[in-house]
């Protein structure tokens, strides 16, 4: 005698059979409403019975009664059968020319809010494409995108004022376009002793003060310090709201963006303080990945067209 397995009985059709049952009340009705004669029904439904070493089926009065084993594999397989049926549409939807996934590597430097907007409007579309955003700082923004990681970056820097780059090289397979630029201004909380000075702050005032840096999330290499000096004292955090919030509770002084300090500065929560450095401003970029001749995926074309706005562009960097 063949023995069956669970993949063997536990089929879609099986399930329909369960249900049937569970539906109508009773074998007879159950072989009627599906065309099937009884002893068929009743064959398959013991089978999967066996195979399970569950009853399925309360049999001791006239009418069919799921048992609680019963009911759970039925609830189960609908699931199931759901899932099967939203697979089976993904799948259709991928087919058209959508990814079956799309992973943005986005620098804490850009608006959480926009970025959060961003993909409120991606999900109105109902596209089969799962969305990944990973959090990346530095030249590991970048490094998420060369490396395979993410099929998009938002957020690359350049530091304008000081001209370093923070990020490697790129390679031909890359293509980028300018985001904008992002003003940062130096702050400190109302209680540091930094926020009493009168005087444009000195790197020497700056050195003897504990300093907050974001942490380069390059997951390969040294990564890169941005606006340290040798010697300093520093606080090491992993983005740029936690930089804000170290800074506003008075942790360390350094260079916030502005539009990112100036909430707090107009309340008071921050001091802005003008230093002898020149003005630092850092601009950003936004790149993905492409291949010769091959035409970017639905969801890619969909994120590269938003950032085509100056206003989203813009939003991104200013909110």
């Amino acid at each position: 005698m063949t023995k069956h397995t669970l993949r063997d009985v536990l089929t879609p059709e099986a399930l329909g059979l369960i249900d049937a049952v569970h539906r109508t009340g009773s074998m007879a009705a159950a072989a009627r409403e599906l065309g099937v004669v009884p002893s068929t029904l009743t064959y398959r439904v013991r089978l999967i019975e066996d195979t399970l070493d569950v009853l399925l089926f309360d049999r001791s009065s006239r009418q069919a009664r799921l048992t609680e084993a019963g009911k759970e594999l039925l609830r189960e397989g609908n699931r199931v059968l759901s899932e099967l049926d939203a697979i089976a549409n993904r799948v259709k939807r991928v087919a058209t020319g959508w990814e079956p996934q799309l992973t943005l590597s986005v620098d804490s430097i850009v608006s959480r809010s926009t970025m959060m907007e961003l993909c409120e409007a991606f999900f109105a579309l109902k596209p089969p494409t799962r969305l990944k955003l990973r959090e990346e700082s530095l030249s590991g923004t970048l490094q998420a995108l060369t490396s395979g990681q993410a099929d998009l970056a938002i957020g690359i820097a350049l530091d304008v004022s000081s001209g370093a780059r923070m990020e490697p090289a790129v390679s031909s397979a890359v293509q980028s376009r300018v985001l904008g630029n992002i003003s940062f201004v130096y702050a400190v909380a109302p209680h540091h002793p930094l926020a009493q000075v009168t005087q444009p702050i000195t790197d020497e005032m700056m050195l003897a003060h504990r300093v907050v840096a974001v942490a380069d999330s390059v997951q390969r290499g040294d990564g890169m310090t941005v606006g340290l000096l040798g010697g300093q004292d520093v606080f090491t955090v992993p983005g740029m709201l936690a930089k804000l919030d170290a800074q506003l509770r008075g942790l360390g002084s350094g260079f916030l963006p502005e539009y990112l300090a100036r909430p707090h500065i107009e309340t008071g929560r921050l001091v802005e303080k003008a230093v002898t450095r020149p003005p630092r401003v850092v601009r950003a970029s936004y790149a993905w990945r492409s291949s010769a001749g091959a035409k970017p995926g639905r969801a890619l074309q969909w994120w590269l067209k938003q950032l085509e706005s100056a206003t989203t562009r813009s939003a991104l960097l200013e909110r």
